[in-house]
């Protein structure tokens, strides 16, 4: 056996990695040992066979049932041998604010932190994210850590500090003035600068440091959260080549022609594609991103395996409808139905049969609240007064009040409430304008009659399913924008265009007077889809999917350094 033969077999024995390392260099090594021996290569020598690698035994087929928090721990510690995960976010779980001397404890509004905090209860690990809060730094130790309790689990949270002019450049520039309305189908003009994008990439930068510096060891599972982190993944890769690296883009993917106007769109696709999996909302979405692939990068794009091949490595293209907790802890939390509604009512001074419409949002242009205000305009007008008093409850969080535009439609929102407040006896219209904890919500939701949820245009959309989790009594009627994620699961809710006011308004009008056996029977099926499509087994499955990757790789690595060696001993046979 030749010598160098000798070192491909003792790579192939002694070392997963540099049977990954060496395998990106196999073809062109194949190509030079061909030169070497294709004088001496006799007719009919024996050819190595094409082997295939044995597909892994899924680890979670011995765990049967719904998904749990405990099957997706079990899955974590057989199929990737621990249980610790990095989640890189930008919104952190808890915010820590001096209020007049004291420190409260907030929990944002965001579906992101909807979605990941019981995966983290589930999975322990350190969740990696903006220290945002005015108290947070004094609540933090010195390396910027803090001890998240969440009901019977603990987990940790690393916050990375970002001057003004970071968080300006980063996240109100880059991230939502340019990234966001190039994402949303919502008729806003994206904004590009230079200088944003010179905040984006060394905030990335920042981000991927504090996560490698949580990593444990040489394999870390990453799980990067949204556009805010484009450019983690391939920052990340460079640190730990066997990393899995599970990035989920929780918003809207736009077609390729419309991301092509943005200036940095290649670097942006390359950050990416330093993922084991890419996982979007939609199929649409999926196929938005490989069609920005194919006409920007030069790679390998496997449509059947809804796969991408870039500089060796594999990223799959996956679509993972993002869910809740179920059981939900908030709900189960929760007052009865009927306290709940004594409650709402009394507190807003409502008559005792009020109906009420429930509406969630942070105040944003892609939630289609202008558009929502309209639909119950028309409402009103056509509502009898001998049906009772109606009432619209808008929860608007404020929300990116630093950016003009915001600012701008936060105002318009204030003015169309006072306009039809004007116009309508009893100030039918009510804008909750502040920030409500996990079970105020919730207990809006048990106290009203309807929700509406209006978006223009949405990855998923959370708000829907949590209004379904909130409604054990299986009463309550969700109207549901065609143009949300969720519509595509939730098809048992009264799916309607949000820009079509006045047909919303006659579906409105239809939710409010629906009878109780036909409202159970929908409520019912969209509670059994949202039960059996919960966050343990959004996680769960792309888990079970970057595992069997990282498994192929590894053999196919493998493979590639015993024929090389094959190769290589007969070439020196010949010699």
């Amino acid at each position: 056996m030749s010598s160098a033969s000798r070192f491909l077999t003792a790579l192939i024995e002694r070392s997963d990695e540099a049977a990954r390392v060496a395998s990106a260099s196999v073809a062109a090594l194949g190509v030079a040992l061909a030169s070497m021996s294709h004088a001496a290569r006799s007719e009919g020598a024996e050819q190595p066979p094409r082997l295939s690698p044995p597909e892994p035994r899924d680890p979670a087929s011995t765990v049967s049932g719904p998904w749990t928090a405990e099957r997706l721990r079990r899955v974590l510690r057989d199929s990737l041998k621990g249980e610790r995960v990095i989640v890189v976010a930008n919104r952190e779980p808890r915010i820590h604010d001096w209020a007049d001397g004291d420190i409260i404890v907030r929990h944002p509004a965001s579906g992101l932190v909807t979605a990941l905090e019981p995966v983290m209860r589930a999975c322990s690990g350190v969740w990696v994210a903006h220290g945002s809060g005015s108290a947070d730094r004094v609540s933090s130790d010195r390396h910027g850590r803090y001890l998240v309790s969440a009901g019977d689990a603990e987990y940790s949270l690393r916050r990375v500090w970002l001057s003004d002019e970071e968080e300006q450049g980063y996240y109100y520039g880059f991230a939502n003035e340019a990234l966001w309305p190039l994402c949303h189908l919502a008729h806003a003009h994206p904004t590009f600068r230079r200088d944003d994008w010179a905040h984006y990439q060394r905030v990335n930068q920042r981000f991927a440091d504090a996560a490698s510096a949580e990593a444990d060891c040489d394999d870390p599972i990453v799980l990067v959260q949204d556009y805010h982190f484009a450019l983690v993944p391939r920052l990340l890769r460079r640190r730990f080549p066997r990393a899995t690296i599970l990035t989920f883009w929780h918003i809207p993917w736009p077609n390729a022609e419309r991301l092509s106007i943005c200036p940095f769109h290649e670097p942006l696709l390359e950050g990416l594609l330093g993922s084991s999996m890419v996982g979007f909302q939609t199929p649409q979405h999926c196929q938005n991103f490989l069609e920005s692939i194919d006409r920007s990068l030069e790679a390998r794009i496997e449509r059947g395996e809804m796969s991408v091949v870039h500089h060796g490595q594999t990223t799959l293209v996956r679509s993972y409808p993002i869910s809740i907790e179920w059981p939900n802890r908030t709900a189960a939390g929760a007052a009865n139905v009927a306290d709940c509604r004594r409650e709402v009512r009394e507190a807003l001074d409502l008559t005792s049969d009020a109906r009420v419409v429930v509406s969630v949002d942070r105040l944003d242009y892609t939630k289609g609240i202008e558009e929502r205000l309209r639909t119950f305009e028309r409402t009103l007008e056509r509502w009898s007064p001998a049906s009772g008093q109606l009432v619209f409850l808008q929860v608007g969080a404020p929300s990116r009040v630093r950016i003009d535009r915001y600012r701008e439609f936060g105002e318009r929102v204030r003015r169309e409430v006072a306009r039809i407040n004007e116009r309508f006896a009893g100030s039918p219209v009510r804008l909750l304008e502040r920030h409500y904890e996990p079970h105020e919500v919730f207990r809006l939701y048990r106290a009203a009659d309807a929700c509406y949820v209006s978006s223009l245009h949405d990855g998923m959309n959370l708000v829907a399913k949590e209004f379904v989790a909130a409604r054990d009594d299986e009463q309550g009627v969700l109207l549901l924008s065609r143009f949300a994620g969720a519509a595509r699961e939730l098809t048992e809710a009264l799916v309607v265009n949000p820009y079509d006011v006045e047909s919303v308004a006659d579906v409105l009008t239809a939710a409010l007077t629906m009878g109780a056996a036909e409202q159970r029977d929908r409520m019912r099926a969209l509670r059994a889809q949202v039960a059996e499509n919960n966050v343990y087994r959004w996680a769960g499955r792309m888990l079970l999917d970057a595992t069997r990757l990282r498994h192929r790789e590894r053999l196919q690595g493998r493979l590639q350094l015993r024929l090389a060696a094959r190769r290589l001993e007969r070439a020196g046979r010949f010699a």
